[in-house]
């Protein structure tokens, strides 16, 4: 496949076009996992910031839902949707600045190819979605003021100060996304310490640094207001010494290759040592920023990963930023005067692994068939079906809506159970699910109970309901995907009695992919 050099900003459109519809479509058919459908606590209970990020994804789920009018799957993800399109766009110019237009035009599709940028960011709805968008604007901001401000006096510039007090803003926005963000401005200090100290008897540049701060003000408001629990929670799950264990650094390092397709992941490695053999010739102001901000945020956690355990996707925006490295380098392979660029096939085989990953994926949410091959033939206890299946996480909410329905709606017949009683979780997944599938809809209250540490937004969310109140009854939902003994610590303690009152199945593909157990809660003993 060959594309010639004027048709690019056509070839991109149309990859545009084809990502936003199948995303869009991803997005309507599939049902929340358990960290989105947490995030759509955050847009409908607003806050300065939360108790595990701040909150910048929930305005975003309010700004595109028309706050909650439009609360299905699919409008609270537009804001992925879009994005995604935008970053992709975005990704495009900073390979351009980086090389030229086919460098950008391979660094988007390379973007595309990315379970984290296709799939993390650009289908489901986390506090990755802005912060991939506004990490991206800010780079590429601060690549055009330090490429505008090696060409001229700043002085003479004004208008590239303007650049640089938008990059601020946007470093800032990215902040107020995930904390993470930060190492955006690692990255330009570095820079500008290392390679452009002029620029520290800039005034500007440290308006733009107060502009970042501004942005992080709700979050500060909100930790001082909570004792810094959100800083205290963050600073546990990290650790700068300890034992070192390497099965979590193994499970980083395959992390990141998977989630950043695993072609991709070893382009950016071969483009990184061209790169250092000074074998590729890349605008040095780019490449030094994208290497300075990326190798960092990608370093540190993989760092941490030695003492305990990480999640592959913290580290990711710092590979996406590698991304137009590997697109110079297979660019550099094509250097001709025809203006007729081949598209590698290592980036048609990224592609289809993305295809392959994503279809495969989103057939097995469906229908289950794949683990059913695997499955052993021995009888499983009922309180074990579907243990482990995590893709059981997105599937059969509204199925467990209907069949609790009916179950509540016989004993509220009887009068054992009131219409307003409602539901109690054990942790704050699956009570998101079970706020947002069951208790919303049917028009009760969920609770969660436990410490902080286990119902995170929900230690508040109970307050705004009115709180746990004693002699009251409950319902829990038990599933076997995700089992509680009802006799043990987390339940039996806080009620009279805990008495189970139905069981029913739920159905992948004809089969039993797992069971739902309701119990009827009894007197609570203490307000809580």
């Amino acid at each position: 496949m060959t594309i010639r050099e004027e048709k690019i900003p056509k070839a991109l459109i149309i990859l545009l076009i084809l990502s936003i519809i199948i995303r869009g479509f991803l997005a309507a058919f599939h049902e929340f996992g358990n960290d989105e459908v947490y995030y759509w606590t955050y847009a409908l209970y607003p806050d300065w910031s939360h108790f595990d990020h701040p909150g910048m994804v929930g305005w975003m789920m309010q700004l595109f839902s028309l706050n909650l009018l439009l609360d299905s799957e699919f409008f609270l993800r537009l804001s992925s949707i879009i994005f995604m399109t935008i970053n992709t766009w975005l990704m495009y110019l900073i390979g351009t600045e980086l090389k030229n237009k086919i460098t950008g035009f391979y660094s988007a599709l390379l973007f595309t190819a990315s379970l984290y940028a296709f799939v993390i960011t650009g289908i489901f709805i986390m506090p990755d979605t802005p912060l991939m968008l506004f990490t991206l604007i800010s780079i590429y901001l601060f690549i055009k003021y330090f490429k505008q401000s090696t060409e001229m006096h700043v002085r003479a510039f004004p208008q590239g100060n303007t650049t640089l007090l938008l990059a601020g803003l946007c470093a800032g926005l990215a902040m107020l996304s995930k904390y993470s963000a930060a190492f955006i401005w690692v990255g330009v200090g570095l820079y500008i310490l290392i390679y452009n100290r002029k620029e520290l008897k800039n005034k500007y540049l440290y308006l733009s640094i107060l502009i970042s701060a501004i942005c992080l003000l709700p979050i500060l408001i909100w930790n001082m207001q909570h004792d810094f629990i959100s800083f205290n929670f963050h600073g546990d799950r990290v650790s700068l010494f300890g034992k070192p264990r390497f099965d979590y650094l193994g499970t980083e390092l395959a992390g990141e290759l998977i989630y950043n397709n695993p072609i991709v992941y070893i382009l950016i490695i071969m483009a990184l040592v061209a790169l250092f053999r000074k074998e590729n010739k890349l605008d040095k102001f780019v490449s030094r920023l994208l290497l300075l901000t990326a190798l960092p945020w990608i370093g540190i956690f993989i760092y941490f990963s030695f003492t305990r355990s990480t999640l592959p996707h913290w580290s990711a925006p710092g590979v996406c930023l590698l991304i137009p490295i590997a697109g110079a380098y297979l660019a550099e392979k094509q250097d001709n005067m025809t203006g007729i660029y081949r598209i590698p096939k290592v980036i048609i085989a990224a592609l289809l692994l993305l295809i392959i990953a994503v279809g495969v994926g989103s057939f097995e949410i469906k229908t289950g068939r794949i683990q059913a091959c695997f499955a052993s033939e021995k009888p499983i206890e009922m309180t074990a079906v579907g243990k482990g299946d995590v893709t059981l996480d997105m599937y059969g909410w509204d199925q467990i809506r209907e069949g609790f329905a009916t179950v509540r709606d016989s004993l509220v017949a009887t009068g054992e159970m009131k219409a307003d009683d409602g539901i109690i979780a054990l942790k704050w997944f699956p009570a998101a699910n079970i706020d947002y599938y069951i208790a919303t809809p049917l028009g009760i209250k969920l609770y969660a109970l436990g410490e902080l540490n286990q119902i995170h937004k929900y230690y508040w969310i109970n307050e705004l309901r009115g709180g746990l109140q004693a002699g009251r009854n409950y319902w829990f939902i038990n599933q076997s995907n995700n089992y509680y003994e009802p006799d043990d610590w987390r339940l039996q303690p806080y009620f009279e009695q805990v008495t189970p009152v139905d069981t029913f199945a739920v159905y992948r593909g004809g089969r039993v992919a797992e069971y739902v157990f309701v119990y009827k809660l009894e007197g609570m003993k203490v307000d809580n």
